[in-house]
């Protein structure tokens, strides 16, 4: 009985964060969910906090568990199996995939764990331990669009997935690196005497970065901008609207901040490299960008739908017949590489450690893991 207990909260509190953000989630909740008293959760867990951990480490080991036949399979099929599993367990485990999207930013050491359980499926299928780059490559852009179809319904192919990382979404092209890499850039314009609202949503900006939307109120927010709590409502029907508009203004400025600085005559994989480089410059610079847009998950999810669409639609301005796969998931491949990269650099490294990652994604991007390596796991025979 004490193992079912146990289950029964866990599922119940895999449900309630699934839907709802970690702050919105009491210990009640998850009790009264679960037709279980608030005696019988403290038998089993210390607090809100422990449960939800206790989640995530669920989900690594299940996944760990998904992958482990594959040092069994025939050489030849385990790259194959890597792609399908990692794909096929966002669309059967949706709901801890999206507790395990808060939890690897709120408790950054179980993304690491998981990184750990994938380098080791990358080491069994390729036969060697992967770089920063050639882990990002292998499962940044499969992870993000895993969850872009289970989350979002992005309608993608696991075929064009399989294509890319074993040969590259690039056609052979020239790459001139001090393009790439140039530090002259233009900052976003500065509104010298802003207006009440831009002021407000400046100061939210700030407020919800650092605390979270909940852990914010309307009175603080006017209290930084030194207005009257009249002038927010004037502006903004309630604080939901006026998070809408600030997770708004956080992607214009992110794409307003790479179109200024791409500069011109630069080839497809030379704007995508030097975009990469520019998106990590922006999360340096303004960390709360990524607080925002991770918690507004829960809060506005058709927000956040709307975000990454509109990344996405920017990319198919610029569509041309350097690419090597079907559209669509080519793109949201190249979003996926990007947000992991923000993860991976800005969370864990430094911006300058991202020069050299970029360096060799790009020759990734056109080579693959296969092709750039001579290696072909499609046509090992078991030794």
């Amino acid at each position: 009985m004490s193992t079912e207990t146990r289950q029964a909260l866990i599922e119940s509190a895999t449900t309630l964060f699934s839907t709802k953000w970690y702050g919105m989630v009491s210990v009640a909740d998850i009790c009264r969910s679960a037709n279980l008293s608030n005696g019988a959760f403290y038998r089993h867990f210390k607090n809100k906090e422990e449960i939800f951990c206790a989640i995530l480490d669920l989900v690594v080991h299940k996944i760990e568990s998904v992958l482990e036949p594959l040092s069994s399979m025939p050489l030849h099929n385990r790259f194959p199996a890597l792609i399908a599993s990692i794909y096929n367990f966002s669309q059967q485990y949706t709901p801890l995939v999206r507790v395990f999207r808060e939890g690897q930013y709120r408790f950054f050491k179980y993304e690491r764990a998981l990184k750990d359980v994938y380098s080791h499926a990358f080491s069994v299928v390729f036969g060697h331990d992967p770089t920063v780059a050639e882990y990002l490559f292998a499962f940044a852009g499969l992870r993000f669009v895993a969850i872009r179809a289970a989350l979002h319904q992005i309608p993608v192919s696991v075929d064009s997935l399989s294509n890319i990382i074993k040969e590259g979404l690039f056609r052979a092209q020239p790459v001139n690196w001090a393009h790439i890499f140039s530090t002259s850039i233009t900052p976003l314009p500065i509104e010298l005497l802003p207006d009440s609202r831009a002021l407000l949503l400046t100061e939210g900006r700030k407020l919800f970065g650092e605390k979270g939307y909940f852990e914010t109120n309307i009175h603080e927010v006017t209290s930084k901008a030194h207005l009257a709590i009249g002038s927010f409502y004037r502006y903004f029907e309630s604080k939901e609207a006026f998070y809408r508009d600030v997770i708004r203004e956080v992607g214009r400025d992110i794409r307003h901040f790479i179109t200024l600085n791409l500069g011109n005559g630069l080839n497809r994989l030379e704007r995508e490299l030097r975009g990469l480089w520019l998106f990590i410059l922006f999360l340096s610079m303004d960390r709360n960008c990524y607080n925002i847009v991770r918690e507004a998950e829960f809060v506005l999810p058709n927000e956040v739908r709307d975000y990454y669409d509109a990344f996405h639609r920017g990319y198919l301005r610029h569509e041309d017949a350097s690419l090597n796969c079907e559209s669509t998931t080519c793109i949201e491949f190249m979003l996926g590489v990007a947000h992991y990269l923000g993860i991976e650099i800005i969370f864990d490294n430094s911006p300058e450690t991202a020069r050299h990652v970029i360096e060799e994604i790009g020759d990734l991007y056109m080579n693959g893991l296969i092709g750039g390596n001579g290696r072909d796991v499609d046509t090992k025979t078991d030794q």
